[in-house]
């Protein structure tokens, strides 16, 4: 069963991936976010960045091949809201790109991630900054101000599960940051 805040994340994910802001999700959209990511943490190694841009264009060719009802190579809110929250679906590509995010931000490969870092991705992706930290406080730092890849890794997978809720990434929803 769905819930309302995975709806309200719905809500959010496609405005996020409607990176150029015109409505519809297309190619472009996803080469923006990503051009955005990478600029966000240059001095990430090249291959975590090619994973992330690959990611992005797998995550928009299931997309496209999965709700484009109209054929028309683009996904309007209405496609993406009927069928995304399928974990059936999208589980695959949502690992890919949960995995390809948080390893562009564990710099040291050390499987942390830096407040600085988090802030710097999740910036880049479109979410607000007090919603940013309210997520990165309720991944439970560990070491001073650090996130375990596999804590961020799991919050990415919960926020795109219908059935979930009370969960860290629904602080993103600018309502329920605190």
């Amino acid at each position: 069963m769905t819930t309302f805040a995975a709806n309200d994340r719905v809500g959010l994910v496609f405005s996020l991936f409607d990176a150029d802001g015109n409505g519809v999700l297309e190619p472009a959209d996803f080469d923006l976010m990503g051009r955005r990511i990478i600029a966000a943490l240059p001095q990430a190694d090249a291959a975590a960045q090619e994973r992330l841009i690959a990611s992005l264009g797998r995550y928009w060719q299931v997309l496209v091949h999965e709700l484009d009802v109209d054929g028309d190579g683009r996904i309007s809110p209405e496609e993406f809201t009927a069928v995304v929250l399928d974990p059936k679906r999208f589980d695959a590509v949502v690992d890919e790109f949960a995995e390809a995010l948080t390893g562009l931000g564990d710099l040291n490969g050390d499987q942390l991630v830096a407040r600085p870092d988090f802030v710097a991705l999740m910036t880049a992706i479109g979410f607000e900054l007090p919603n940013i930290h309210a997520l990165f406080d309720a991944l439970d730092p560990v070491d001073g101000d650090l996130v375990p890849v596999p804590v961020w890794v799991e919050a990415i997978r919960d926020y795109y599960q219908p059935d979930k809720a009370d969960i860290p990434g629904d602080r993103l929803v600018p309502a329920v940051a605190r």
